[in-house]
């Protein structure tokens, strides 16, 4: 049986590693927002192009907490409105939510199914303050635009990149909303296609990555991301010192200071340990990123079966958390690959509209968003997948009728 996703052979090659971090801190004994929180934070925001990492309990964590501090900040009410795209994981919505702010979901690009940036403007109200792009698949939302749309109507952008570690863009915004004031040195890309294309790109544009193309943005490390913990752990970038600062507070039960509470605060704090985990990992992002995208190509190259539909993609802007195919007979397909030794998974069957804990949305139609999650089926991508497995997965997919 070929796993949609074989964590136990990913963290296995860092077996060594992991157990000298966990030496480390146990002799250390200090367990909450140690030196190893320290340096992820630093390494991972010199790594996304921000100034500023804040390490957290896990992605959802993330989402709520910037818009919790930018109501504490005064740049967003309680009741004020936030665009979002229909087709994501109900996280994204979840969020928004629970800061009191109201989600208007607007349809997918069908082609990337991430927010379609035309549908937008026909969105905003005098209640919209803000957008939510969700980097889906792991694939980036199509940021100029929407960055441009922001600053036409004074909207804040975030970004959901939970599934998007490491993908980059040609960012070619001009408003000074979005320019980094004093860009961190990125962690050496061992992706030589990054470095090829990145000498490429004119002056007036710049190759920056996922939590770098916005306000703030909000990663998660669940096991199965590509940059996976082995257990919760999320973080925010931003080039927001005022939102950092706030941000600080917010996780620790809204205390800078011990036992001097200024906010409302909350506790969602990155482990101690996680992060020790993830500072093991992070040096090979951009290479297993790499050998994701290697393992797309040749399944966009070689899968040549009518009955299904492929993704689109450009460039390096998409890292392949999820390669995620369509096809009006996925529950037969599922079937057939599943018969022949292929794990699958649907990324999602039920559109968050469509949820029973939403029910206030229930009677919305979304028929784009609605029909991608009647289709969509994922096959297994990662690095770890060898090439026979690969080629066994494309000849089982392109034997389907």
């Amino acid at each position: 049986m070929i796993p949609f996703l074989d964590l136990r052979k990913i963290n296995l090659a860092y077996g060594d590693a992991f157990q000298q971090k966990l030496d480390a801190v146990l002799e250390k004994g200090w367990f909450i927002l140690g030196d190893e929180v320290k340096i992820f934070e630093t390494d991972f925001a010199r790594y996304s192009g921000t100034k500023h990492c804040i390490g957290v309990g896990n992605g959802l964590d993330a989402l709520v907490l910037i818009f919790k501090a930018y109501i504490e900040l005064g740049k967003l009410q309680k009741g004020d409105a936030v665009i979002v795209p229909a087709n994501t994981y109900i996280a994204s919505i979840l969020a928004i939510m629970q800061a009191d702010l109201v989600p208007i979901l607007v349809e997918p690009d069908s082609k990337t199914y991430n927010i379609d940036p035309t549908l937008i403007e026909k969105a905003i109200t005098s209640k919209t303050k803000a957008i939510l792009a969700v980097h889906l698949y792991g694939q980036l939302a199509n940021m100029n635009p929407i960055t441009e749309i922001a600053k036409k109507y004074d909207l804040l952008v975030v970004e959901d990149a939970a599934q998007a570690h490491g993908a980059r863009m040609d960012f070619r915004c001009q408003s000074t909303d979005f320019r980094l004031e004093s860009p961190n040195k990125e962690v050496q890309s061992s992706d030589p296609d990054a470095a090829a294309q990145s000498e490429n790109y004119s002056q007036k544009s710049e190759m920056r990555k996922a939590g770098n193309l916005s306000h703030a943005a909000a990663f998660s490390f669940y096991p199965g991301k590509n940059l996976g913990a082995l257990g919760d752990g999320g973080a925010i970038t931003t080039n927001d010192n005022a939102l950092a600062e706030m941000l600080y507070s917010l996780r620790n039960y809204g205390s800078k200071t011990k036992y001097h509470n200024d906010h409302i605060g909350i506790n969602s704090r990155l482990d101690e340990l996680q992060a020790a985990f993830l500072n093991v990992k992070l040096p090979n992002l951009d290479s297993e990123n790499a050998r994701r995208l290697a393992i797309a190509k040749y399944y966009l190259e070689n899968i040549k079966n009518s009955l299904i539909a492929l993704p689109q993609y450009s460039g390096l802007s998409h890292v392949f958390h999820l390669f995620v195919i369509r096809t009006a007979n996925r529950d037969r397909l599922q079937q057939h690959l599943n018969q022949n030794g292929i794990a699958t998974m649907i990324h999602y069957p039920i559109p968050p509209h469509k949820q029973k804990a939403l029910v206030e949305l229930n009677a919305l139609s979304f028929p784009i968003t609605e029909e991608i999650h009647s289709e969509v089926l994922s096959l297994p991508i990662s690095p770890v997948l060898t090439q026979i497995e690969v080629e066994l997965i494309v000849q089982t997919v392109n034997n389907f009728t």
